[in-house]
C-alpha cells in the first residue's frame, strides 16, 4: 500500500477533512495516476452526506478525474507512462455477464465497483478522486485527447456521458427538436452536445437569470418554467426531453410538451419518488425513461466527438481547502457550471 493525501467525508455530518488515504500497489493489469484535477459532482455531496444510504467512513469522494499516467503493470497494453487520462464514476464490474459484453459495464448485473464507497476486490472501500494518486484497472481507464484541457474534460468524466448517453441513445440530431431542464453541471454540458449533435436546443429553466449563458453554450431557445403560459406555448413541441434536475419536478406537465411518441429521459436523481399521470404516457405514446453514465467505450466515444468539437466544461478551479465551500456554493446553485479542484494543492 501508498499513502497519499486527500480530502474526505469523516462523518455524515461534519466539513470534508484533509486526510492520508492508502493506495494498493500497481498490479500487473493496474495503472497508476497522478491525478491532476477532480471535478465535483452533485453526487459527491448525496453520498458523503449519507442521503443516498448509509456511507463508510472516512470517504474520499469524486468521480470527474483527470490526470497523467506515472506506472503501468506488466500486463497494461492501453496506456503508457506520460498519457493524459481519465477515470469516471466505475473502476470495476464482473466483465463476463450480457451488461459487460455489450460494453454496458454501467450496468453489470452483478453490480459495478463505483470510483469511491464501494467494496473493491480485496475487500477494501474505494476512495475517489479528491486524493493526489489512484491506481485503476487498466480497462476502467479512458484517454483523454489532446485537444481537450484537463481541467475542463474532468467534468465530462460524469457530467460529460451522463448527458451525451441519452442524446445519443434517445438520436439527437439534425431535424430533432430537444429541451433541456435545467442548466447546471448536467444541464450545461447537454446542451453543448446536444447543439454539436446538430439538434434544435431549448434551455428550460425556473427563470430567465441564466438566459444569456444558454444562448452561449449553443441553445436556440430558452423559456422559464416559473412562467405557466411556458407549457401551453410548447406543447407537443418536442422529440426528445432530458431532465438534469434533481428536484421533484410536475412530470405530467414537462411530458406534455413531447410530441407523439416523444421521449423525456431523466438523468437527475432526485431523493424523493416522483409521481406521473399514466395517462400523460398513453394518450400519445410517450416514454418516460432513465438513464446513467456510459460504458467505457461510449465514454471513450464522448471525449473523442467533445474534442472534435471543441466541447469542455464551463468550470471554476478551486483549491482543495475550498471543497466545503463549494459544496455550500452548489447547494445554492451558486457555480457556473462545474467546480473543479486542483489536486497539486494537496500536495
Amino acid at each position: 500500500m501508498t499513502t497519499v493525501n486527500a480530502y474526505a467525508a469523516t462523518s455524515a455530518k461534519g466539513p470534508l477533512e484533509r486526510v492520508a488515504i492508502e493506495r494498493r500497489e500497481v498490479g500487473p493489469r493496474d495503472v497508476g495516476i497522478e491525478i491532476k484535477f477532480c471535478g465535483i459532482c452533485h453526487s459527491d455531496i448525496h453520498t458523503v452526506r449519507g442521503e443516498w444510504g448509509p456511507a463508510t467512513y472516512p470517504l474520499a469522494p469524486g468521480h470527474e478525474i483527470a490526470g497523467i499516467v506515472t506506472s503501468v503493470g506488466a500486463e497494461v497494453t492501453r496506456h503508457a507512462v506520460g498519457d493524459r487520462v481519465g477515470v469516471g464514476c466505475m473502476v470495476g464490474s464482473c466483465r463476463e455477464c450480457a451488461s459487460c459484453v455489450a460494453g454496458e459495464e454501467q450496468y453489470c448485473l452483478k453490480g459495478n465497483t463505483m470510483t469511491y464507497g464501494s467494496v473493491d476486490t480485496d475487500g477494501t472501500v474505494t476512495q475517489g478522486g479528491y486524493s493526489t494518486h489512484v491506481v485503476v484497472a487498466e480497462d476502467f481507464v479512458v484517454r483523454v485527447p489532446d485537444g481537450l484541457a484537463l481541467d475542463a474534460a474532468a467534468p465530462l468524466l460524469c457530467a460529460g456521458i451522463t448527458t451525451y448517453s441519452p442524446l445519443r441513445r434517445w438520436g439527437a440530431g439534425p431535424g430533432q427538436k430537444v429541451a433541456v431542464v435545467g442548466l447546471g453541471g448536467l444541464g450545461h454540458m447537454a446542451v453543448k452536445i446536444a447543439h454539436a449533435m446538430g439538434a434544435e436546443v431549448t434551455v428550460l429553466s425556473q427563470s430567465l437569470k441564466k438566459r444569456e449563458d444558454g444562448l452561449r453554450l449553443g441553445a436556440d431557445h430558452y423559456y422559464a418554467t416559473s412562467d405557466r403560459a411556458t407549457f401551453k406555448q410548447l406543447a407537443g413541441s418536442f422529440d426528445l426531453i432530458i431532465n438534469t434536475v434533481s428536484a421533484e419536478l410536475p412530470i405530467d406537465r414537462y411530458l406534455s410538451l413531447l410530441k407523439v411518441y416523444g421521449t423525456m429521459v431523466n438523468v437527475g436523481a432526485p431523493a424523493e419518488p416522483l409521481e406521473l399521470n399514466a395517462f400523460s404516457l398513453i394518450l400519445k405514446g410517450r416514454s418516460f425513461a432513465g438513464s446513467t453514465i456510459g460504458g467505457i467505450r461510449e465514454t471513450q466515444e464522448m471525449l473523442d466527438f467533445c474534442a472534435e468539437h471543441g466541447i469542455g466544461a464551463e468550470i471554476e478551479v478551486i483549491d482543495a481547502d475550498r471543497i466545503n465551500d463549494a459544496y455550500e456554493r452548489v447547494l445554492s446553485s451558486d457555480v457556473r457550471y462545474r467546480f473543479v479542484i486542483d489536486t497539486s494543492t494537496l500536495t
